[in-house]
């Protein structure tokens, strides 16, 4: 046996389980998930099929941010930007003709260099993503690896020291409004001296910090008129009164919570196992959970209650983001198919109609 053979023979299996709803509450909303896993290196697409619920890997090395809606998915990997488009009249061709009612194909692939890139969303006009090392808020261009755009007013120089461990980005009307820090200090990685508590919420525009005390948050969202986020390190959702201050626990799960987006009445969550390292120790979720799950987690925001959940086993252990496709039941992700790439072609609408049939 040849060593890629038995590499290959000896990796862990993508396995999981999940409760029966599941699959009924994509096939009812007409969703699918699109969910990161940077250690397992994966990207995963969780779709309803005929009744039983599909989980389809494609290959990304370490893929963490996503940005994703019908028509475009970006993906932050190790020192780069993938940006798909969704093309489909490809999606129509692909086997079994007729299931695929979206293909996300490459478009551009742009170049950052190891900035360990954090959470994504489109804007009106662009895409904003956190750079984690360089502890600020950029976009793209053609030219450079990055464009600088924020930073917290106690990050005093751009430095590739991951200062206070910038995380999380929430948006409000196509505009950078919320992120999330592991601590507030413009030291080199000196949020880990208090990572279990140090933690804050940050208005973008005001540059006020909204809360602190925070355990390792992540993922701000604005939603149904109110702030959400979650407070990683305790493992749970919660809601932030902006008026009071007051932070309002929703819900407690069963791991390290990190990836969060919403439709309808329910919120979508990732949980990670979290590995036992320095990192990690000294937080909540490990002292009070023995045993930690990975997966995703549906709760329902109103009432607070779990009501579905896909647990990953074996080779996932760790989940980034978790985005959801709205009216997209059945897509399609293609990573390194070069057979496929070099036959799709997607011209604008006004050169198709100088196409000859």
């Amino acid at each position: 046996m040849n060593d890629s053979a038995s590499e290959k023979k000896e990796l862990p299996p993508l396995r999981s389980v999940h409760t029966s709803n599941f699959t009924e509450i994509l096939e009812q909303l007409g969703i699918s998930l699109v969910v990161s896993t940077y250690q397992a290196g994966k990207l995963i697409v969780v779709r309803a099929d005929n009744g039983k619920l599909n989980t389809h890997f494609r290959v990304f090395q370490k893929p963490m941010g996503l940005a994703a809606d019908r028509g475009r998915l970006a993906v932050g990997t190790a020192y780069q930007i993938w940006e798909l488009r969704n093309v489909p009249a490809v999606a129509q061709k692909l086997e079994p003709i007729g299931k695929h009612d979206a293909c996300y194909l490459p478009r551009n692939i742009q170049v950052t260099g190891d900035i360990d890139i954090h959470e994504m969303a489109y804007g009106k006009e662009e895409l904003w993503f956190v750079n984690t090392r360089f502890s600020c808020l950029c976009t793209l261009d053609k030219a450079h690896s990055f464009i600088p755009r924020w930073r917290p007013p106690f990050v005093t120089a751009l430095a590739l020291e991951d200062r206070c461990h910038l995380n999380g980005l929430g948006m409000v009307e196509g505009r950078p409004k919320y992120v999330t820090a592991l601590g507030e200090t413009g030291d080199r990685e000196g949020w880990r001296e208090n990572k279990a508590k140090g933690g804050i919420l940050i208005d973008v525009e005001s540059n006020e910090i909204l809360q602190r005390g925070l355990s390792m948050p992540h993922s701000p969202r604005w939603y149904g008129e109110k702030l959400w986020l979650l407070e990683s390190g305790n493992g749970s959702l919660a809601t932030v009164d902006l008026s009071s201050g007051e932070r309002q626990t929703v819900a407690e799960l069963p791991g390290f919570t990190r990836g969060l987006d919403f439709y309808g009445p329910l919120a979508f969550i990732g949980l990670s196992q979290v590995r036992e390292t320095a990192v990690f120790s000294g937080i909540p979720i490990t002292e009070r959970q023995k045993e930690r799950i990975c997966g995703v987690w549906v709760v329902n925001i109103q009432s607070g209650e779990t009501i579905a959940f896909l647990k990953f086993e074996e080779a996932v252990q760790e989940i980034f983001a978790v985005r959801v496709l709205p009216g997209i039941r059945f897509p399609e992700i293609i990573d390194f198919d070069e057979e496929l790439l070099a036959s799709c072609y997607a011209l604008p609408d006004e050169a198709l109609a100088e196409v000859a049939r």
